[in-house]
């Protein structure tokens, strides 16, 4: 497994109810190789601007993605996966996504300077 990998894990949804969805392995979390993770959703409704990302068959990576229509990547659905967690690698997306994505998610946890 690959940072930038789509994979399918089992993620419990907002009614509590746990599907197996797709997701985005951000990053390798140490001590103990935890998995970063996005979901992706098939709900372009859903996207928040400056936050998420839409994947769709115009786009470069979106045949290797394995998605299979135009699909939101959800930076504000993160989670931290054990490998024991997922059930398979489905496709992946490009390097270049991928930084994207992690300086945009850097770039909303960075606290906005107080006013004076």
């Amino acid at each position: 497994m690959r940072e930038g990998d789509v994979l399918l894990a089992s993620l419990r949804q907002g009614n509590g109810v746990v599907k197996d969805r797709p997701v985005l392995f951000l990053r390798r979390i140490p001590p103990f190789e935890d998995l970063l993770v996005c979901g992706i959703s098939s709900q372009l409704q859903q996207a928040v601007p400056e936050l998420d990302e839409t994947i769709a068959p115009p786009d470069s990576d979106f045949r290797t993605s394995g998605l299979k229509a135009a699909s939101l990547i959800r930076l504000g659905y993160l989670a931290v996966l054990s490998r024991s967690e997922l059930k398979g690698r489905i496709g992946s997306v490009s390097t270049a996504r991928r930084h994207r994505l992690l300086t945009r998610l850097s770039d909303f946890l960075r606290p906005v300077p107080a006013e004076k």
